[in-house]
């Protein structure tokens, strides 16, 4: 089932993250190291279930937007490289901590971890990685840097704990399903980005500009993930189709498409999610739903909204290779549905 972009998106050259890859590629080289340096340990499960998630294939966004937003305010130093690194534990904690919540079976085309290696390894792994975290903020001893990184943590794991309240709860709305994925998502966008112009000590305004950018690229990028669940294909996704269908996810083509229904319709999701009746059947019944009303269609429309906020956000900014590779990230993330 494909998914038509509205909009004029269509007749753009296809966005890349290759600039903001080529502008960062020297500095990304040294998180590399680094990662594959704070991922290790004596104790042998650690660097083993660590690298089995580091190594499978993410594009490290978020620590490529830390380095890039260091960059762009002119920063000189070696702590954009270990912030960068901060983000990305961060990110991949949160990523084994998912799995185990969700019961997930793959992750980018791989088996998870904790189908390899159990919950209880996975879970004290991401917790690992998270106080690996915190010891390279510790040595940046930039505090405003903590603070932000350490709030984005909070909030993150509030973020988890909302989804747990509404899963499977066909009555949670369109904003309850946004507060989940601003802080799950969106919050570590923002606060990788924020942390470059900490550490370059920009002024607020600067500062503002990168959280706000972060913040409405990660909703966009959220949004249009939970698009390609229902309309795109296991490449694209690292995971099966459907597979937010079968753990009985709520996110935003299944709210909308409740919504609009009849009292029939709205009695299947109910038993499709809530009841857990997860069938390739049903699935093939949701996706001629979300289609019948246009629910995709409109889930990108929400990440396009989100992406034309975050290229606001850098609109006062000056010029500079590094602002033109971070507004193409938008449109790469919002174009990946094509």
């Amino acid at each position: 089932m494909g998914v038509v972009v509205p909009l004029e998106e269509g007749k753009k050259k296809p966005a890349s993250v290759k600039p903001l890859v080529d502008l960062t590629k020297a500095d990304m080289e040294r998180v590399n190291q680094l990662i594959l340096s704070k991922a290790g340990s004596d104790v042998q499960m650690i660097p083993e279930v660590a690298n089995h998630l580091i190594s499978s294939g993410g594009k490290r966004l978020r620590p490529m937007l830390t380095l890039a937003a260091a960059s762009m305010f002119g920063y000189k130093g070696d702590s954009h490289v270990k912030l960068a690194t901060s983000v990305e534990f961060m990110h991949t904690a949160t990523l084994l901590h998912d799995d185990v919540v969700d019961e997930s079976d793959l992750r980018r085309g791989k088996s998870t971890a904790r189908t390899i290696w159990g919950n209880q390894a996975s879970v004290l792994v991401g917790d690992f990685l998270l106080g690996q975290a915190f010891r390279m903020m510790v040595d940046v001893g930039s505090l405003d840097a903590l603070d932000v990184l350490s709030t984005a943590a909070s909030v993150i794991a509030e973020g988890e704990v909302l989804q747990l309240s509404v899963a499977k709860n066909m009555e949670t709305t369109e904003d309850d399903y946004l507060s989940v994925i601003r802080a799950k998502t969106a919050a570590l966008f923002a606060a990788a980005a924020e942390v470059g112009p900490i550490i370059a000590q920009a002024d607020k305004a600067g500062r503002n500009a990168l959280k706000s950018y972060g913040m409405n690229l990660g909703l966009a990028f959220q949004l249009v993930d939970d698009a390609l669940d229902y309309g795109g294909t296991a490449a694209d996704l690292g995971k099966n189709v459907g597979d937010d269908f079968r753990e009985g996810k709520i996110t935003l083509p299944v709210i909308l498409s409740y919504r609009r229904g009849t009292a029939e319709e709205r009695l299947f999701w109910r038993s499709a999610i809530e009841a857990g009746e997860s069938s390739e059947e049903n699935l093939q019944h949701a996706l001629d739903l979300i289609r019948k009303y246009d629910a995709l269609n409109d889930t990108i429309g929400r990440a396009i909204h989100y992406g034309t906020i975050a290229r606001d956000a850098l609109a006062p900014l000056p010029a500079s290779p590094y602002k033109a590779a971070l507004l193409e990230v938008i449109d790469f993330s919002i174009q990946r549905v094509n």
